[in-house]
């Protein structure tokens, strides 16, 4: 695998083209569910991250992760290079591929907290559904975004740092043939994040709630507070126990949280 630029040719992750089945996945189908949660992964995530949450949840919540191309069942692709390129692909697949009938709700956490924003806004001034609400997680908000340079950085100190922030398995990054495999997608990831540039004049209508946690090397408590500049609607913060992969120890409480009622 390679993370050249896709400038020249086209992604075919993004462009089978904005299809649903390229990009959503249904861990547990509910047809007689109510509500849609849309969970978008941080940084070298996957879809099945967000697979234990589905015995957590409400019955009458359907969860729908997104799955980047580059892994998994998608690891013949090329990731996609650029956050517009992702929110577009994304947000053009969720209007075709959950039901207008439901309510909406997104969930991102880290990278994925970013993607979800911008989603939100492309649907936002779309039309078709548009999210209810949406939570972000381990992220700072659009006004504090801050650039970066570790998808630059040599292999063995790249590794150091996936490793020192959690949310990879540690036998993908200790095998090497693992790691071959893993590392192309994680780095592209880094690079999209790292060189995103939000538009700090872009306002989501909907609420937006923020879960951070309270040893999170990433987050500071300015960056919470910076998410209220990025709606006009009602605006929340939960802060829990844990570092920058703490939903891991709360997943209960932030879904009990998000659906205001006990999880199942």
């Amino acid at each position: 695998m390679t993370t050249e630029s896709m400038t020249s040719t086209p992604n075919q992750g993004a462009n089978s083209a904005y299809s649903p089945a390229s990009w959503l996945r249904r861990v547990q189908p509910r047809p007689a569910a109510r509500t849609t949660l849309v969970c978008f992964p941080h940084a070298g995530g996957t879809a099945s991250f967000f697979a234990p949450w589905v015995k957590l949840l409400p019955p009458d919540v359907e969860l729908v992760a997104v799955q980047y191309p580059g892994r998994q069942d998608r690891l013949a692709e090329q990731p996609v290079a650029t956050m517009a390129e992702l929110a577009d692909a994304v947000s053009n697949a969720l209007r075709t591929g959950v039901r207008a009938d439901r309510e909406l709700v997104f969930f991102g956490h880290s990278m994925g907290a970013a993607l979800a924003w911008e989603t939100a806004l492309r649907m936002e001034a779309g039309s078709g559904p548009a999210p209810r609400q949406v939570f972000v997680s381990g992220r700072q908000g659009p006004s504090r975004h801050r650039t970066g340079t570790v998808h630059l950085l040599p292999e063995d100190a790249f590794t150091e740092e996936i490793s020192r922030l959690g949310g990879t398995e540690p036998q993908l990054l200790t095998n090497p043939d693992l790691r071959a495999l893993v590392l192309p997608a994680i780095r592209a990831d880094y690079r999209l994040i790292e060189t995103y540039e939000p538009d700090l004049t872009a306002r989501l209508r909907c609420p937006i709630s923020v879960f951070s946690g309270d040893q999170d090397p990433e987050v500071e408590p300015q960056d919470v507070e910076a998410w209220r500049e990025a709606g006009t609607g009602e605006f929340s913060a939960l802060v829990l126990p844990g570092d920058h992969f703490y939903l891991t120890e709360h997943t209960e409480r932030i879904i009990s949280s998000m659906f205001d009622a006990p999880a199942e």
